[in-house]
């Protein structure tokens, strides 16, 4: 039906309908559009679309269970994600595949220069893998949000509030490869003397007063200084600790398993061929137990004659030998009392014979040191007494010589058992003077 050939009333009620209508249709798209926006916004701010982000890389064997777009965790937190898996170039020997990754700010914060590393863990028994950063323990920032400067050296006395200006290079020695002082160290009059004293002319200092919304410098490990940060800057290089995935592992322990299954199936025989024998064993005990039986019984008889007081020597000995046994113990005492009064004379006699001997040692003692004095006091009576000796020896031998006196010293051969002596020589006898002319 037309509109115009409704009546007037009617054209008005659906007007105000269409009205309603429109003003439903309205606040539907503003709450559509609402609820659309506010999914964006947490979605934006869940995937830090709205936070700054470090860009890192690191270098690993196999890009095995890393695909781009998954989570990069530090302590257990995702803090970011991997943007780029490629293949090296052909002449890298050292590393296969490159993989780069982003964290959000203020996580960037936590990897540092030392300690930060990449650590590629198994996440799942499927081959999945996953990427994990450590957190720093020392170095410098591997990013930072302070704008740098390059001052000349003359100038850092002059700059406003110098305890809040920092180095933003290592300080070298000019003739040695040592540091010394460290980047981000504050700018103090003892660093200020040691730049002047090395002849540094220009220095790059960090200034922290102002900290910016963006990255303003990235550390250079060969140059050993942060460089001003651009889009075209190349990423942070973190080392990398790779684990083999999961499934990997286990091809690896499967053929560990199957390489030690030859000697598994050997012990396996050995084990069976030692049971083998231990039931033979057990057979040839049990025999043994039976043929012994009836010794144990006698053994237990025997026991249970001995199991009274004096048994074990009533059944040792005779009565003859346990009379004699009593008699020998019943004269031990009055032994072995006689045997110490023995031993008591015995050592009274020592005793004696000692104090004699001490007496007769320090009488001979005595002479000897009188005999001593004396000789001391008559240093001539050895020479005279030796003179004698040697005069008296030399007048016997010439009353040997003499003619007449030659008879009185001859020995008979029976009188000695020394062997003849060899005829001496002939000579001409001795004459008297008056026979000298005969």
């Amino acid at each position: 039906m037309p509109l115009q050939d409704l009546t007037p009333e009617l054209r008005t009620r659906l007007s105000r309908l269409e009205r309603l209508a429109g003003w439903f249709v309205l606040l539907a798209l503003a709450l559509l559009m609402l609820g659309f926006g506010y999914y964006a916004y947490h979605t934006a701010q869940r995937k830090g679309w709205f936070v700054i982000k470090a860009r890192y890389f690191t270098l690993l064997d196999r890009a095995t269970g890393l695909r781009v777009g998954d989570p990069v965790k530090l302590m257990g937190f995702e803090v970011g994600r991997i943007t780029r898996i490629e293949a090296q170039p052909p002449e890298d020997f050292y590393y296969n595949v490159y993989v780069e990754f982003e964290v959000r700010a203020p996580y960037h914060g936590y990897l540092w220069t030392t300690g930060s590393r990449v650590r590629v863990t198994p996440a799942d028994l499927w081959g999945k893998r996953e990427l994990e950063v450590t957190k720093g323990t020392g170095g410098t920032a591997t990013y930072i949000l302070h704008p740098l400067r390059d001052v000349p050296v003359a100038a850092l006395t002059e700059l406003p509030d110098p305890a809040r200006w920092q180095l933003a290079e290592d300080i070298y020695a000019p003739d040695a490869p040592q540091i010394l002082v460290h980047a981000q160290s504050p700018l103090s009059p003892e660093v200020i003397r040691t730049l002047q004293e090395i002849g540094r002319t220009r220095v790059r200092l960090l200034d922290t007063r102002e900290t910016r919304r963006f990255f303003t410098g990235i550390w250079n490990d060969r140059e050993g200084r942060f460089d001003p940060y651009t889009p075209q800057s190349k990423p942070y290089w973190l080392r990398a600790e790779e684990t083999p995935a999961l499934t990997e592992r286990l091809d690896q322990l499967v053929r560990q398993v199957e390489a030690a299954l030859p000697g598994l199936m050997a012990l396996t025989n050995d084990v069976r061929a030692t049971l083998a024998q231990a039931t033979e064993l057990t057979r040839n005990l049990d025999a043994t137990l039976t043929a012994l039986r009836p010794a144990l019984t006698n053994f237990g008889e025997l026991s249970a004659q001995l199991r009274g007081e004096g048994a074990l020597g009533a059944w040792l000995l005779d009565p003859p030998a346990r009379t004699n046994l009593g008699q020998i113990l019943a004269s031990a005492p009055a032994t072995l009392q006689h045997a110490t009064q023995l031993l008591a004379r015995a050592d009274q006699s020592v005793e004696q014979l000692t104090t004699e001997l001490l007496s007769t040692l320090e009488h001979l003692g005595a002479i000897t040191a009188s005999l001593r004095q004396q000789v001391e006091a008559n240093t001539n009576l050895l020479a005279h007494i030796s003179d004698a000796i040697r005069h008296a020896d030399e007048f016997v031998q010439g009353l040997k010589r003499h003619w007449l006196l030659r008879s009185a010293f001859r020995t008979r051969p029976s009188d000695t058992n020394a062997p003849p002596s060899a005829p001496a020589p002939r000579t001409a006898p001795i004459r008297a003077p008056r026979d000298s002319t005969r």
